[in-house]
Parts: structure tokens; sequence; C-alpha cells
């Protein structure tokens, strides 16, 4: 993690300064890699004429005599980083090539501001040169109590014989002298090392005679172990044997990712744009770690003995460079995002990770950890933290989908003894008053916020119908029996409890006070939780499609007014909306209601706030330019748009916003995520299960596509979408008053329902299937009227004509 020219500022605020760099989870490795040519370092006295991002590696161009062309990719299981520089002259040349590189081994966890924090665990580095590469080593206990003893291990070398070396305390090319962040404080605008850096350098040298017209590549790579000294070696051999291979692979490799749910939107390039890059955003993300110390470090407050031990752990990393590690809440999201994709693989890992973790650090509570770095110290999340609430309940919602996506039985039974204790353990420890209205943190935390929150409450309902579900599958009668109960009672009393008339909106929370008078008093915030009723579809009955939570006349009214300026920006939905111009808070902006908060507003705009915006205008079949479409661009634009996005092709955690700079403006220390996986469920969820329709249920042998066209568009069509082994090809258009839609499957048993989503008031006239009249349900859903038809081939051609 660089910047755009080649070089490497000191980066993040975790530990100020150390989030950048080159990264094998669970330790840095290197704070960065420098190269120059002649005395020129490339990146400050050779500008940088171009940063391309590919799919899986990136490239840096710059100009001159010599035109250099830098890639750097990171080989698929392989713990390196390798960097491939290509030079051309027009004429021969021999020109001096310098590389410097910087150490720093240390852990992700301890982080600058924690009990111990990073200063004390991080031990100094040593450097050493030996067969023709850079040697770096951290190895000791560091002098805090409960620590480990560790033997980190760098290698850097390049696929030449080195003409010279050099090692010394710098070593940071045109970064050297360092400008060093203090650790707390007000930093400088710019720093190229940290005040708990305790790292060191070195430099090999290279003598290249470059032929006229003819390219020179001269490949590097920077490999490393957290277990010990041999195993950095075998690592480094790997990646420096072979670069050539590996980044022929890792291309072809991110070319098969592509090929799953490549979609054709011939009403909206840009999104069609989005979700391809989002398929690699997740692809990105991707990390793992092995042998995970488990401790509860009390949100950096404590650092005990280890209670156990996690083998291996894979999963979507939250954000880059701040939050790179397993999160239960953003996985949750991202998992839906992940199977529109076809990512399985990664979700179930995902899962597995923070069952085994938290089942450790639990003792089997049933508690989902929250926070969890890939050394094993867990941030929060124990059994004696306050939260979070929802992402415990959300946990049985995540093994369900992934079920009906891929008819997984063997996954579902994996998962099903977690998921039963999840929902027990929420309801023994988090419902103090019994009235089924879960208490504990959520994803909202701000002042005046009564216990029990809205976010929770929701998740909740669908986790216990998600929970009923594989339980019905499971012949598990009482668990069926008893989570359908509950679902039942509580969105029964939902709308009464929750809904508030003046604020045309869902409370944030509701007060859980000793007086029984004052007894769940609903508190409105205008936080973007307000959304979730909308966003969140409930399986209401074994097998059968989801609804939404909310009311349809809740939700039209909630949705409008979400649309407001009060509510949304440019790129999407505030955080926190604005309240009136009496508001004792004083909140900027526009007033769509007149509800008096004592919590100000924040119009920052997160790629999670506006896909679950997004998501919840196409649960209810709003589709338009002015409902869904202003959420999918947002976050489109946010990852595309070259005068918007921070990493062309990233989809980053906050997007320009009134209350949140843009991030090109602020220093690299107090950024926010140039990568966060979460908004890719705004873009891939949206287009392939609601505009495409695909609803499978393939733990029941089911699979329904209904697609929805967006207004103003006349098609949307998608291919290779992974369902289960198999996969279909859906396409559905308007031609005149026809509306059709194609579906071919390959691998797949299953019952398909084929349909489309009538226009708003459009009525039928005739219904064929594959040229033949065929018989037809009209089925009134949230979305508005669908009609269906049930085949059994593996191609359908349906057509609905209409008056």
């Amino acid at each position: 993690m660089g910047d755009e020219t080649g070089l490497y500022p000191a980066t993040g605020w975790h530990t100020r300064g150390e989030m950048g760099g080159i990264w094998t989870p669970p330790v840095k490795l290197l704070d960065g890699i420098w190269f120059g040519v002649d005395g020129a370092w490339l990146g400050k006295d050779v500008p940088a004429a171009k940063y391309t991002s590919g799919h899986g590696y990136q490239r840096i161009s710059y100009p001159g005599d010599v035109t250099i062309e830098r890639t750097d990719f990171v080989p698929d299981g392989v713990r390196a980083t390798v960097v491939g520089l290509a030079f051309k002259s027009a004429k021969a040349k021999s020109v001096r090539l310098d590389m410097d590189a910087h150490s720093e081994l240390m852990p992700a966890y301890p982080w600058g501001g924690t009990t111990p924090n990073a200063g004390q665990t991080n031990l100094p580095d040593t450097g050493s040169y030996a067969d023709g590469t850079l040697q770096f080593r951290d190895q000791g206990t560091p002098p805090v109590p409960n620590a480990a003893a560790h033997d980190y291990n760098a290698v850097v070398g390049a696929s030449l014989k080195p003409a010279g070396h050099a090692l010394g305390a710098n070593h940071r090319g045109p970064q050297d002298p360092a400008v060093v962040c203090p650790a707390d404080g007000t930093p400088p605008a710019h720093c190229d090392d940290s005040a708990f850096g305790k790292g060191t350098g070195g430099r090999l040298s290279y003598d290249l005679d470059l032929k006229p017209g003819r390219t020179t590549t001269v490949w590097f790579a920077v490999a490393g172990s957290d277990e010990g000294k041999a195993a950095a070696h075998r690592e480094y051999r790997r990646a420096i044997s072979s670069p050539e291979k590996l980044l022929k692979a890792k291309k072809s490799s991110r070319a098969a990712i592509g090929s799953r749910s490549a979609v054709d939107l011939p009403g909206d390039r840009l999104l069609q744009q989005s979700v391809e890059w989002s398929k690699q955003n997740l692809a990105d993300s991707v990390q793992e770690a092995r042998n995970l110390q488990i401790r509860d470090v009390n949100e950096g407050k404590s650092y005990p003995a280890p209670a156990g031990t996690v083998d291996v752990a894979r999963w979507f990393g939250a954000g880059f460079p701040d939050y790179p590690w397993l999160f239960a809440t953003d996985g949750e999201y991202t998992s839906y995002a992940a199977v529109a994709a076809g990512q399985f693989d990664t979700v179930k890992a995902h899962l597995r990770a923070l069952r085994d973790v938290s089942d450790l650090l639990n003792n089997r509570s049933g508690k989902v950890a929250h926070e969890v770095m890939p050394t094993g110290d867990v941030y929060f999340g124990s059994n004696t933290s306050a939260g979070n609430t929802d992402e415990t309940v959300k946990f049985p919602s995540i093994v369900a989908l992934l079920w009906r996506w891929t008819g997984d039985n063997r996954f579902r039974d994996e998962m099903y003894d977690f998921s039963v204790r999840n929902l027990e353990y929420v309801y023994r420890e988090l419902d103090q008053d019994g009235d089924g209205w879960l208490e504990g943190l959520a994803n909202v935390e701000r002042s005046g916020m009564g216990s029990e929150k809205l976010d929770s409450t929701v998740y909740l309902a669908r986790g216990l119908r998600d929970l009923a579900d594989l339980a019905a599958s499971r012949q598990d009668r009482p668990t069926q029996r008893w989570a359908a109960a509950k679902a039942t009672g509580l969105e029964q009393r939902f709308e009464t409890q929750w809904w508030i008339e003046k604020a045309f909106g869902y409370a944030d929370s509701v007060d859980d006070v000793a007086d029984p008078a004052n007894d769940n008093t609903p508190i409105f915030q205008r936080h973007w939780t307000g959304v979730t009723p909308m966003e969140t579809e409930l399986v209401r009955h074994p097998g059968q499609p989801a609804a939404p939570l909310a009311s349809a006349a809740h939700a039209e009214i909630a949705l409008d007014q979400r649309e407001k300026a009060c509510y949304t920006g440019e790129f999407g939905l505030y955080h926190t909306g604005t309240g009136p111009t009496s508001d004792p808070a004083g909140n900027p902006g526009a007033s769509c209601d007149q509800v008096v908060s004592a919590v100000k507003s924040e119009r920052s705009i997160f790629s999670l706030n506006t896909s679950i915006m997004a998501v919840a205008e196409g649960n209810f079949g709003r589709l338009g330019r002015s409902q869904q479409q202003v959420y999918t661009t947002g976050n489109a634009r946010i990852q595309l748009d070259p005068s918007v996005w921070e990493t062309p092709g990233g989809m980053p955690e906050i997007a320009p916003s009134p209350d949140s700079p843009a991030n090109i403006d602020r220093p690299f220390t107090d950024r926010s995520m140039a990568l966060q996986a979460w908004g890719t469920y705004g873009v891939l969820w949206p287009v392939v299960h609601q505009q495409l329709g695909i609803d499978p249920n393939l733990g029941y042998g089911r699979l329904a596509v209904v697609p929805q066209l967006p207004a103003g568009q006349r098609k949307v069509s998608g291919s290779n979408i992974r369902l289960g082994h198999g996969a279909v090809n859906v396409s559905a258009s308007l031609m005149g008053k026809e509306l059709r839609t194609t579906v071919t499957s390959k691998g797949l048993r299953a019952t398909v329902t084929v349909g489309a989503v009538l226009p708003v008031g459009a009525k039928v006239r005739a219904v064929s299937l594959d040229g033949r009249a065929a018989r037809y349900q009209l089925m009134t859903t949230a979305r508005g009227t669908e009609v269906h038809v049930t085949t059994r081939g593996s191609h359908s051609a349906l057509r609905v004509t209409l008056r």
C-alpha cells in the first residue's frame, strides 16, 4: 500500500504512519521499496506519468529517454509482493539501477494507542546481506506480560545479481531524511516514518545494458513470514523463481472472477463497470492468517494470555489501509455482494473464522466477535463487551443466504449449531426486560440513543425467520417452532412500536428505562439505520420467497423522505440527516420534519449507507432515476469517476461529503479507507438480485428469476451467474408492449420460476413460454405485480404481452 507515484508516505492512524507499506498478515514487512535510475528516484526526480489499476495488479508509467513501467502484484498463495520494472530505450544505454528497502517488521496489533502499545512491543530490526538479497529480522520476546517469543523475517532481492549493496538505518530512497510522525498530537502534512518505527534499511545496485528498442525487465520480490527465517526464504524463492508465470496466473484467476456475474446494462454503463470492479474489489480484499492466538484485549485496555489458537482464518478484509482485518458486521453485509458475484468460498471461510474465533473467545456462548486482528487479538466482541448485538443476530441469516445460493447442506449443517446458539444467546443475555427488543450496541452509537436499537431489532426478525428456515430443512421442529413464534410476535408489534408518524420514519432506538410508564419510548435521530426495515427481507414461511419487514405504506413514506435533501447528498445517503432549524443541535442544511433531536446531523456519505438505501429502494420496486439509481450511481461514481475517486476502481469507505472532505485533500495519516468491501453490496445485490431478479432457494431445489427493468431502460442481462455447482444466464427486455425474459441454466437441478415485474399500471394480454401459450400466475409483491411461470427446462423464453 503506497501512493500512485510509487512512493510510500507514512499512512494510517491505528498505529499512526505504519498502516501502509508491504504486509503479509499478521505482520508488516517493509515501510516501502524505492527505485532509482542513474541517481534519479522514480516518483520524485522522475515523476509518474500514469497510474493504472488492473485486475489483480497495478502499473505505474515513468517517461523519459528510458521509459519505465512498474508492475506490482501479490501472487496467490505466496507470502510476497512482486515488482517488475520494464525498461525501454530508443538507443543502446547502460544504466545503474538502485533499489532501496526499509524494513518495519511488526505485527498488526498492538496499535499506537493501546495498552501495551506498538512502541512497547515492536523490537528493533536487524539487517544483513547474503546471496544477493537484503535480509531483515525481528526476533525476541517483547518486554510486556503475556507476550510470546517471535521470529519475523523479510527477504528482498531481484532476478539479477547485484553489482553492489549497502546497509544502514535509512535507505528510503527519496524519502530520506525521513520526516517522522509524532505518536500523537497534530502530525505534519506529510510523514515518511512513525515514532513507533524500529526498522532498518539497505540498498541493492544493478548494472543494466539496454538494447535499442527492446524491453528489459527486472523482477524484484519482497517476501516474508512470521514463522522463522527458513519460511521467509522459502516464500522468496517461490516468488522470484518464475514471476512471469505468477503474474499470468494472477491475471487468469482474476479473469475467471470477472467472468462470473458478467452483466450487460446498455442503459447504465457506469453501473455495469461498477459491477465489474466490485467483483475485483472483493477479491482484492481477501486476507489469510495462520496460528491466530485468540485473546480479549478489551478495547485495547489489557493483554491477557491467549484463550487458544485458531489454526487458519481467511476473510474479506473490511477496509484498507486501517481495517484490513476480520469483522463480523462488515463481512455480513459484504456476503450479499459476494454471493451475487459467485465468491462463495470466501464467504464460507469468513463465517468459519468468525465461528472459530467467537467460540474460543466466548466459551461457546453464541456471541459473535466484532473485530479480530490477524494476530488473533480481539479488540471488541467478548462476552463482557456491550455489543455488537446486530452482528450476532445476523450470523444465521448469512448461513441461510449461502445455503440458498449453493444448496450446500453440508455447510448448513456445519454452521447450524452455532447459528442456534447465536439467537439463544441474545434472548438469554440481551433481553433483560423480556419485551423482545434486544439491548446492546449496534451499527450506530451516538449520544441520546436508547438501549434497544432499530437495526438489531430488524436483523433479529430476519435472523429468526432464517433460523426457522434452516431448522425446517433439517427437520428440527422444536427450533423451527421457537424461532417462528419469536419472529411472529416481533413482527406483529413492530410497526406500532417503531413507527413515528411525525418523523415520516422509524425510530432509531427505544428507551428501555426502569419506569414502566416511560418504557420503550421511541427516539428519532435520523441515522441511516432508519432505512433497515425496508432493506431487510424476511422468509416468513420455509422455502418461500422473502418480503421486506416494513409495511408497504410506511416504506413508501419513509423512502420518499430519505430521498430528500435532508437525507441524501450528491453521492448517496447521509449518516445522519438534518432536522429543523429550531433543533438545539444547530443542524445545517435542509429540514424535512419537525422532530427535535439533541444529535447533530452528520452529512457524511458512507458507501454502506448508500448501499442500504439502494437495496431498500429495490426491495420495493423503486428503480427509477430519482430512486435506486441515485444510490447505485452514487457508489459507482466514487469508485469510477475520475473527478471523485481516490483509487481508480476502488470502492471507498466515505464519499466526499459536506461533513467529510475528500481524502485527496487530507494527510495520509488522517484518511478514511481507500478500499472498503461493504460498498459493493449497493452495486452487486441491486443488479443481480433485484434488476436481474435472481432469487435462488437451492436448499429446497428451487430458483426464481423475475427481472425488473429500471425506469427508462429497455434491457438488462447477465451471464455465468454462479448458483450451486452451476450457473444461469438471464436476459430481460421490453420490446414495444412485450416483456421478454430468457433464462438458460447449466448444472442446476431445480424447479425454475421465470417471470417479470410489470411496469406500473400495466395489464397482461397474453403470456407464452418457448413460443406456446402458458399458464401463469399474477403475484402482488413489494416490487409490484409479477408474472410467474413454472418450468423445469434448462432454457426458457418467456414473453408477456401487455395491453
